[in-house]
Formats: C-alpha cells, structure tokens, sequence
C-alpha cells in the first residue's frame, strides 16, 4: 500500500444529469438516462459497468426533476445486490462537480465514476476496471480512437506510450485518443475536485481534474483497443447505433449487454434465487426471459 493508498472498498458514481439539449425534444420530457437503448433503459448500461468493476456502493446523481423517476426505476439496490445513494445536482456545472456533490459520502474512499450515456462493450472489461478501481494510488482512464477527436477530451502520448497532455476540444488534436466517461481516482479526488476553479463556459471540468493526477506523474491511461465498442449515446445518431448495436450482440450472439442484474448474478452479488424474482417480474419481456434461463443454468 502506497502513502496515497486507501483500505477502503472502491465507490461509484453515476452522474446522470443534464437536460439532454442534443436529443430534443425527445428528453424534454423525460432523462436523457431513462430513453430506451434497445431493450433496457439507457442508465443500466453505465451501471452494469460499475458493478462489473465490483463497485457495490453506488451515488445516483441527477437533476431535482428526474431523480424520483431513477428512484422508481432501480429502487435501493437490493434486488443488484448494491445501494444506492441518490443526490441532486441543481445545475450542470460539470462533471467534476460530482465529487463536491458526493464530498462527505466519499470520505476520502476511492471512486470510480462514469457518465451516463455511456456504453461499453469489451471482452475483460471486467478485469480491466477491477485493476483500476483496486489501483493503490492515482487516477485511471481509458481512451478510445475516434474519428472526430475534437468533440472529446483528447489525450496525447510521448514517445515512451506514456500520457503527457489531456486537452478539452481541442481544436487541432495532438492524436484520435478520446478520453471515455469513465474514470478511477485514489483517495484524494475529493480533495483535488475542491480545488479546482470553474473553466471559461463555467464548469468544473474532468479534464482539469485529470491533469492534477497527469502533472504528478499518476495518471494511468488504459487504452481500449480493437473488439471493443463504445458508444456516448448523447445524439440521436449514437443513440440509434447503441441500440442496433445491442440488439446485434443480443440476437447473433445470445448474450445480454447491460443487464445489471444479469451482471450481479455473475459477480456473486445475488444469487440464483434473487436473479429468478426479478426475472419473473419481467417474464413477458425477451429480457426477462433471458434472465430466467441465465437463473436455471442455461445461459
């Protein structure tokens, strides 16, 4: 264990704000995180991808308006085998906001935290996440090429394959690597997210908070490579090639994305009892039928 390091188990975080102005009118309404991804609502995607990280303790952070909708959609927690914890954030001041939303729950434990209208989809994800969310000390990320880098946070590499500068929307990116929605901080992330000062369209920026961890030498950039797919399904578009993407890994290959239920059972959060209930509740779904057979030992 380093001096930076903490005994404390990894939390989450799920930062489900925003008022989702790139899919009006479809989310005037109604969240952004609670519009359909093929067969499930788009927050279980992000969720089954904390919980694949072995995160059990999890921070729903949305607006005023929409957290009592994500309160009836998954409820406390039990039937995953987590707890939730529900905050609002008032205004969409930033991503970075979330850790001064959630300073005196986090109490100095690590997080991981992801966006929510991110899905990805990769073989050993799994393993992947686990390595960064029982990281000792720093922060991780994972980049992923895209072909319109300047819409993301992009991440530039020395000669050595090592991380030396994370840039906002840059206008002329230094490489394709897009910073993913999803990040793991060591203890400090509290502290670090205080310090931080409002950008010029007045947000608390990721960006910034990464470069802390980048300018001490401890930000770990994993970079997700071919087979894996992720989709920010923030525009109509993404949001349309998320949910044929789902439903061609479903019905070609029999296996469920994003089912966080399914993801409990795997990771011995519930068992095959608790898997069984939920599934009777949504047994006249494709899904829920699914997630019968997975309960019996067939899937």
């Amino acid at each position: 264990m380093s001096e930076h390091g903490s005994a404390k188990p990894t939390k989450g975080i799920l930062l489900a704000g925003g008022s989702g102005t790139r899919l009006h009118p479809m989310t005037l309404a109604v969240s952004k995180q609670l519009l359909p991804v093929y067969d499930k609502p788009m927050i279980f995607y992000p969720l089954s991808t904390l919980m694949l990280a072995g995160i059990r303790d999890i921070m729903i952070i949305s607006t005023p308006a929409d957290l009592p909708l994500f309160r009836r959609l998954l409820g406390d927690g039990a039937d995953m085998g987590v707890t939730f914890t529900y905050r609002e954030q008032p205004a969409p001041d930033g991503i970075a906001q979330a850790f001064v939303i959630a300073d005196d729950w986090l109490d100095d434990s690590p997080c991981g935290l992801i966006l929510g209208d991110n899905l990805i989809f990769a073989d050993h994800l799994g393993k992947q996440m686990r390595a960064a969310a029982t990281r000792p000390s720093g922060a991780t990320v994972f980049a992923y090429q895209v072909r319109d880098p300047e819409r993301y946070g992009v991440v530039s590499f020395g000669e050595d394959g090592h991380a030396i500068d994370i840039v906002e929307k840059p206008t002329e990116p230094k490489s394709n690597w897009a910073v993913t929605g999803l990040y793991f901080y060591d203890g400090r992330v509290r502290e670090y997210a205080r310090s931080l000062r409002p950008s010029p369209r007045g947000e608390l920026e990721i960006t910034d908070l990464n470069r802390l961890y980048l300018q001490s030498d401890e930000l770990h950039v994993q970079r997700l490579g071919r087979g894996c797919a992720w989709l920010d399904a923030g525009m109509p578009d993404s949001l349309m090639q998320a949910g044929q993407f789902v439903q061609t890994i479903q019905s070609r290959q029999g296996l469920l994305v994003g089912s966080p239920h399914e993801v409990a059972f795997r990771m011995g959060f519930i068992d095959a009892a608790g898997l069984e209930a939920y599934a009777r509740r949504m047994i006249k779904t494709e899904l829920g039928q699914a997630l019968m057979a997975i309960a019996h030992g067939e899937g």
